[in-house]
């Protein structure tokens, strides 16, 4: 399932992926991958400066995270352009959330912030 949210013409699309082969329940480990795609629909470049998330466990921890830009980096991403890039999480349950916001700036040098969508992050027994 792929997850969607528009902000000022910035689209980001989320698609979370259970990783089995690195979870261990016994440990209470549940690792997820997560595959993000940011549009820009916009006529102006933009510049991804920082991250901020939270990540909620179902049994009501929650943790927030903030850093600069995404996996070591702050793309520009031109008019009708778009950046990809993939993360993960690990859980100490087998379900929960992510949501946050991303940093953004313009060529004007103004600040505008753009919605992460929130997304569920449930582990599948095969």
């Amino acid at each position: 399932m792929t997850y969607t949210a528009v902000t000022e013409g910035i689209r980001i699309s989320v698609r979370p992926v259970f990783m089995d082969g690195q979870s261990d329940a016994l440990q209470r480990k549940f690792v997820f991958a997560y595959f993000i795609r940011i549009e820009n629909h916009t006529p102006r470049s933009v510049q991804l400066l920082r991250r901020h998330w939270f990540i909620s466990h179902s049994s009501g921890r929650m943790e927030e995270v903030e850093g600069e830009g995404v996996v070591g980096k702050q793309p520009v991403i031109q008019p009708s352009g778009h950046h990809e890039y993939n993360s993960f999480c690990i859980l100490e349950t087998m379900e929960g959330t992510m949501e946050g916001t991303y940093l953004m700036q313009r060529e004007t040098g103004e600040l505008f912030r753009v919605t992460i969508p929130k997304f569920t992050l449930r582990a599948m027994s095969n």
